[in-house]
């Protein structure tokens, strides 16, 4: 058990530095065009963890009351001028999420990024950028690094892979979903009648 317990406390503690260094007016915005989006459609992209924490935000908009699609389901509608992509990538790199982004940005949508590098590539497509810090899959930014951490003590997180910023991004986008629900005032009960009935 000592490892289950190392990690979790690596895990918890990166969810509350994440939460602390959120840029607010990056929030702020995002707010704003979701709630500008109200009377059109939201679509959630991302693959893997990343895209596992899209479905999760897009169930909790749907019991908002948003119009909201995950790419790559059949049942997703044609995206048009004004619509809003979300887009979940830590690294910004991930191919399929690139070539989404970039297909909405052609039809006129409004490109939302979240991720840890907000230099990335699809950082570049974004009209907009959350930065959600965290260890991603492909490791620490610069391999290059390794000696100078090793030097000052620094060591590879526990977590695997991009667990770090995908519970980081999970944990940010249900706080989000919170705000929503005061700046909507909309209560749980509300949220419960568009849950699921046939399960």
């Amino acid at each position: 058990m000592e490892w289950l317990k190392a990690a979790a406390e690596e895990i918890v503690t990166g969810i509350k530095q994440s939460i602390e260094k959120l840029n607010v007016k990056e929030v702020e915005r995002l707010i704003e065009l979701l709630l500008g989006a109200k009377d059109k459609k939201i679509f959630m992209a991302g693959m893997g963890r990343s895209g596992f924490v899209a479905r999760a935000f897009a169930l909790r908009l749907m019991n908002l009351g948003f119009n909201v699609y995950f790419l790559g389901e059949t049942i997703t509608p044609a995206a048009e001028k004004e619509d809003l992509l979300i887009a979940i990538s830590g690294t910004g790199a991930t191919k399929i999420v690139l070539t989404a982004s970039a297909a909405a940005k052609e039809i006129g949508a409004t490109v939302i990024a979240i991720t840890s590098f907000p230099k990335s590539p699809l950082g570049q497509i974004a009209d907009h950028i959350v930065t959600v810090k965290g260890r991603t899959r492909m490791g620490w930014p610069k391999e290059e690094d390794y000696l100078a951490r090793q030097i000052i003590g620094e060591r590879e997180p526990l977590s695997p892979l991009g667990s770090i910023f995908e519970n980081n991004c999970m944990v940010f986008l249900d706080s989000l979903i919170v705000e929503l629900m005061h700046r909507l005032g909309r209560t749980e009960e509300d949220l419960k009648r568009r849950h699921a009935t046939i399960e």
